[in-house]
């Protein structure tokens, strides 16, 4: 039996976090926190895709100056090679040469391709940080209509009568008819006690004036 009770409480329990996470879902402003969770991502993700394009341009930069003063040294060496007779050498050092002009050209031309598509990626992700600070913006601004509306809201149960519940007024009630009682309570106290003081001092002011004693019957 235990058991059962057991497995119907968690039953309950997980229709009613089911209920809550629905009810959660369907909140505007909830739906919102999700889109831009999920724009925070992919702007992380351009951001990193950004800094690997830029360093694949260092690379290609470094790569292309590299083959540039190499193709400058072997023809200088082609030359001079030449001027001392060493035709083989000079043949060598000229191959070279046109192996590594060529190699810069190409490198030159990736290099060109790879930076134009670095300003572009950066131009894009740019953009995708100001439209994400904008929606940032634009959630502030939809949570402070909310909040003023739920004030509002809440205000004007409070401050119409209308709107009060029968609930509400018998426990209003309640509390008038106690304060009721209680001052008539007071207010009754207080008028005892005066008579009592007055007559009292009637009692004293007879008392002087004749030498036998008034006997007075009091309440």
């Amino acid at each position: 039996m235990t058991n059962l009770f057991t497995r119907i409480k968690d039953i309950i329990i997980a229709d009613l976090n089911e209920t809550l996470h629905q009810k959660e879902k369907q909140n505007p402003i909830v739906k919102l926190n999700q889109y831009l969770r999920q724009c925070e991502q992919e702007t992380a993700k351009v951001g990193k895709l950004v800094e690997r394009q830029s360093q694949l341009k260092d690379e290609f930069t470094r790569e292309y100056i590299l083959a540039m003063e190499v193709a400058e040294k072997r023809k200088y060496q082609a030359e001079i090679a030449l001027k001392a007779g060493e035709e083989e050498i000079s043949q060598f050092a000229a191959t070279e040469h046109q192996q590594y002009s060529e190699r810069a050209q190409r490198l030159k031309a990736s290099l060109a391709q790879v930076s134009e598509q670095l300003s572009e990626l950066e131009r894009k992700h740019e953009e995708m940080k100001q439209k994400l600070k904008d929606m940032h913006l634009r959630r502030m601004e939809l949570m402070g209509r909310e909040n003023v509306t739920r004030a509002n809201l809440g205000m004007n149960q409070v401050l119409e009568s209308d709107s009060y519940s029968p609930q509400s007024n018998s426990k209003f009630k309640d509390i008038e008819n106690y304060l009721d009682r209680l001052e008539q309570k007071v207010n009754s106290s207080f008028h005892r006690s005066t008579i009592d003081a007055k007559l009292a001092q009637i009692e004293k002011e007879m008392v002087s004036q004749d030498s036998k004693p008034l006997n007075l019957i009091k309440d």
